[in-house]
């Protein structure tokens, strides 16, 4: 008679770094590390263990399917890519034309100071396909970045979060939202104006990213991709900041040239 799961009775591991958790344990682990990502946004590791802490049982499994239901989806779980360094020549992408997608990508990268190998292996979903799909989505979220060009600054991550929850109904996209609070009183309002709006159309007039083969699109053009996945190009947060400081300086200076 097999004995229940429990903290002195654990199953052996699904597949290499896999840490069985009981139910007690996960909830414990998802209300931990949704507190700590809270205080601090920028704890990739706390970020990345909401996510599998909150996936099962049914949103991973939601994920694998629509995977699943499609031919590029199902070679992707085949094949099972991986994307690091290893696996993409960043010299070669940067010598791509300017406006492709791997182009963009290396681009985006330098620009934003991250490397494809800074995303952490799953550990805590117990289904090791679906691990998989975790992992894959993951490591395609710097993808997603770079095709809309938002930057990794908590208003760019917040609005690509909202775009994501549309798109792939993981809870970690949708409760990492809640980092709202952090953004002073002029940019929440700029979310809501302007970036949430976009996020809506966006995520639920958008196919599945999941099932992008990027690895196969890098030579491709940018805006013909992101038209054939029904995104829209987002408010150029960039320069929109730009722009306001711009202003505030021009303030500045003739509140100064004013009191002279």
């Amino acid at each position: 008679m097999l004995r229940a799961f429990s903290i002195l009775n654990r199953p052996p591991p699904q597949y290499p770094g896999h840490a069985p958790l009981t139910r007690i344990e996960r909830g414990a682990l998802a209300i931990g590390s949704a507190f700590g990502s809270l205080i601090n946004p920028r704890r990739g590791d706390l970020i990345a263990a909401l996510g599998e802490a909150t996936a099962t049982p049914y949103f991973i499994y939601r994920l694998r399917d629509a995977m699943l239901s499609n031919p590029t989806g199902r070679r992707i779980l085949r094949d099972r890519p991986r994307l690091s360094s290893e696996t993409l020549s960043m010299p070669y992408l940067r010598t791509l034309p300017e406006n492709s997608v791997g182009r963009t990508y290396a681009v985006w990268l330098d620009r934003e100071g991250v490397s494809p190998d800074t995303r952490d292996n799953v550990q805590y979903i117990d289904d090791e396909e679906c691990a998989y799909v975790m992992q894959r989505y993951r490591e395609c979220h710097d993808f997603y970045h770079a095709v809309t060009g938002l930057p990794t600054m908590v208003e760019g991550e917040l609005a690509l979060k909202a775009f994501e929850f549309l798109n792939t109904v993981i809870p970690m996209t949708g409760l990492s939202l809640a980092a709202l609070v952090r953004l002073k009183p002029a940019e929440r309002e700029r979310f809501f104006t302007l970036h949430l709006p976009w996020a809506v159309r966006s995520g639920l007039a958008s196919e599945e990213l999941i099932n992008v083969y990027w690895e196969e699109q890098l030579e491709r053009n940018v805006d013909e991709l992101r038209a054939e996945l029904n995104i829209e190009a987002p408010p150029d947060l960039r320069q929109i900041r730009k722009m306001i400081r711009q202003q505030e300086k021009a303030e500045r200076e003739k509140r100064a040239k004013n009191t002279q």
